[in-house]
C-alpha cells in the first residue's frame, strides 16, 4: 500500500506540472495580448467551481453516499492558500513581460525550499538533508537564472523580485492547500483534492471577479468574450490543480513542489518549440541544474 500511495503522488504530480505548463503558455498569450495580469489569473479560476461542483454531484448520486465533512481548521488553510496562490500567479503572469516563458516559470520554482520552511513551520514536516542537498542543487539553478539577459551578474532587478515573490506565495499556498486536505474527513484522496478544490476555486473566482468589476470591468469582460481561450486556460488549471490537489493529500508539498520543477523541462520545450524562443549558455545550466535536482528527488522518493 505504501509502494502504490507513493506512486500516486508521483504521478499527480508530474501531471499537474505538465497541464500547468501548457495553462502558463495560455496564460502567457493572453497577457501578452493586452489582458491585464489579474483578468489572466481570473480566466483561470472562473470556470472551475461549476465544473468541479457537477463532478462531485454526479459523484453522489453514482455512489449514493454524501460529501465528506469539511473538518474543523479547514478555512483558515484554504484561504491562505487561495489567495496566496491568486497573488502568485499574478506575479508569474507578470513576469512574462521581462523575461522568456521557461525562465519565468523557473524563476517561481524557488517555492521548494520556502515550502520546507514553510511546511516546517505551520505543520511539522520535516525534509531528510538527502533532499535539501538536492533542493539546493535546483535553487543554484533558480538565482543563476535571475541574471537577466545581457545585464552582467545582476540578481536584484524587476524580474528576480516578480520571480521570487511567486516563489513566496506559492509556497504558501501548497501548504495551506495541504492543511486544507488533510482535514476533510474522507480516506480517497481524489474525493477530499476535489472538495477542497471546489471551495479554494468558489472563493477565488468571487474574489477576482469582485476586484476587476471595481478594477478593471474591461478585462472582466475580456475573460468572457475570449472564452475560447479562457476556457482552455479554466480546463488545463482545473485539471492541474486536481493533480497538485491530490498529491498534497499525500505527500509533504516541499517533496511535491520539487517533484513539480519537471514544468520547467517541460516550459523549455514549449518555449523552444512552439514561441521560438532561445536560451542563452547561463539558462540552460540553470534548466539543467533544475533537472538533475528533480531527477535526484524522484529517485531519493522511491
Amino acid at each position: 500500500m505504501r509502494d502504490a500511495t507513493m506512486s500516486l503522488w508521483i504521478v499527480a504530480t508530474l501531471f499537474a506540472a505538465s497541464v500547468q505548463a501548457l495553462r502558463f503558455l495560455l496564460q502567457k498569450r493572453l497577457a501578452v495580448s493586452g489582458l491585464s495580469p489579474a483578468a489572466s489569473t481570473f480566466a483561470r479560476f472562473v470556470y472551475a467551481p461549476g465544473v468541479i461542483g457537477a463532478g462531485l454531484a454526479a459523484w453522489t448520486l453514482a455512489t449514493g453516499t454524501g460529501l465528506p465533512i469539511v473538518g474543523t481548521g479547514f478555512w483558515p488553510y484554504a484561504l491562505a492558500g487561495g489567495i496566496s496562490q491568486i497573488l502568485a500567479t499574478m506575479c508569474v503572469v507578470a513576469l512574462f513581460a521581462h523575461r522568456n516563458f521557461a525562465v519565468g516559470i523557473a524563476f517561481s520554482k524557488v517555492t521548494v525550499l520556502l515550502t520546507v520552511a514553510t511546511g516546517f513551520v505551520v505543520l511539522g514536516e520535516t525534509v531528510t538533508w538527502a533532499d535539501i542537498a538536492a533542493m539546493l542543487v535546483g535553487l543554484v539553478g533558480v538565482l543563476i537564472l535571475s541574471v537577466p539577459a545581457g545585464g552582467g551578474w545582476q540578481v536584484l532587478n524587476r524580474g528576480s523580485v516578480l520571480g521570487l515573490a511567486s516563489g513566496v506565495f506559492f509556497s504558501i499556498s501548497a501548504v495551506g492547500y495541504r492543511g486544507a486536505s488533510l482535514v476533510v474527513e474522507s480516506d480517497a484522496p481524489v474525493l477530499r483534492a476535489a472538495v477542497t478544490l471546489a471551495l479554494v476555486t468558489l472563493v477565488q473566482a468571487v474574489v477576482l471577479a469582485a476586484w476587476l468589476a471595481w478594477r478593471d470591468r474591461a478585462g472582466l469582460i475580456a475573460v468572457f468574450t475570449r472564452w475560447r481561450v479562457t476556457t482552455l486556460v479554466g480546463a488545463t488549471s482545473m485539471a492541474g490543480s486536481l493533480g497538485w490537489f491530490t498529491a498534497y493529500t499525500l505527500q509533504t508539498a516541499a517533496y511535491v513542489n520539487a517533484v513539480g520543477q519537471v514544468e520547467l523541462i517541460l516550459s523549455m520545450a514549449i518555449s523552444w518549440l512552439v514561441l521560438g524562443e532561445r536560451f542563452s549558455w547561463r539558462e540552460l545550466l540553470a534548466i539543467a541544474l533544475v533537472s538533475c535536482s528533480v531527477i535526484a528527488l524522484i529517485l531519493l522518493q522511491t
